[in-house]
């Protein structure tokens, strides 16, 4: 019975990702550098240097901690993405799995190898943390720019690889030039880039810092700041900005994701629907939906 149902997941999982193009080198999985299982390779866990182009800089010790604990208990459930490098290995994506796995002493980590040039490589990094809502507004405008300088691509040609609008990579380049005071508030993720584009009108820099705290201190949503903004510039405004509302998620909420995002490896949001408690979790390939699945079912046991 427990087998005809894991067949039927299978048919479900390929109904849902189609044939997946990433493929294990050959090599790597007959060579003594690792042993493969599957689409799997397992890689000395000293062998992996991080990705030069990396573009997530801040990495939480406290949820890093919360993670190596989950990986001594179940080992690590999703596999990191890898490219050769020299007689080791470059990380593409999985840099928080491999400094966890490190901090819990294991001395393999699964890896599916893939092979990537530099361009390849560094915009893959970008995809990959932007899918997984792991960038600040400001890593995001560095990584943007670091990629265009280096390898001579246009926006339009960025928007057409991270899948974001011609104007969505504008307005986040743009955060480059603004104050510095603001430039933190972004990297603490006290303000959005929504907020951001509406106070980069003020062209009084002074004003705009205060504006950008008064926000921040209120925590006013995007249209209220718009509108706020649009009375210190002096346009005309009809709409009075109301009184600020709570934030909607309480910290006992946010624990909760945070637990489940480190239990299962990947993003974990909770939201309300009507009546109802929906817990989102995000996965971005087979393999990745086959490992949560697994995780489930060992709690379960």
């Amino acid at each position: 019975m427990a087998a005809q149902k894991k067949r039927g997941l299978g048919k479900g999982l390929d109904a849902l990702f189609g044939e997946m193009n990433a493929t294990v080198s050959a090599r790597a999985g007959e060579s003594d550098e690792g042993h493969s299982s599957g689409n799997i390779v397992y890689v000395d866990i000293d062998e992996v240097k991080p990705n030069a182009m990396q573009p997530r800089k801040k990495f939480d010790e406290g949820t890093l901690t919360n993670l190596a604990e989950s990986i001594e208990t179940y080992g690590v459930i999703q596999p990191v993405m890898l490219r050769k490098n020299g007689r080791g290995y470059e990380l593409v994506a999985g840099e928080r799995r491999w400094r966890a796995a490190r901090k819990a002493g294991l001395k393999e980590v699964p890896a599916i190898i893939r092979d990537l040039s530099e361009e390849e490589n560094a915009l893959f990094a970008i995809i990959e943390n932007m899918q997984r809502e792991d960038l600040n507004p400001m890593e995001e405008a560095s990584a943007f720019k670091n990629i265009m300088d280096v390898y001579g691509l246009t926006q339009e040609a960025v928007s057409k690889n991270v899948g974001k609008s011609r104007s969505y990579i504008a307005n986040t380049l743009r955060l480059l030039k603004m104050p510095q005071d603001i430039r933190d508030m972004l990297v603490r993720e006290e303000l959005t880039l929504g907020h951001a584009n509406a106070i980069g009108g003020i062209r009084d820099k002074k004003k705009m810092i205060a504006v950008a705290k008064r926000i921040v201190r209120e925590e006013l949503s995007v249209r209220e700041a718009e509108t706020l903004a649009a009375q210190e510039s002096g346009r005309a405004v009809s709409a009075r900005i109301p009184k600020a509302k709570p934030r909607q998620k309480n910290a006992e909420i946010r624990n909760i994701e945070e637990e489940l995002t480190t239990l299962l490896g990947t993003k974990v949001t909770i939201g309300n629907s009507g009546k109802s408690t929906v817990i989102e979790i995000h996965c971005y390939s087979r393999e990745e939906l086959e490992g949560i699945i697994e995780e489930l079912r060992m709690l379960e046991n």
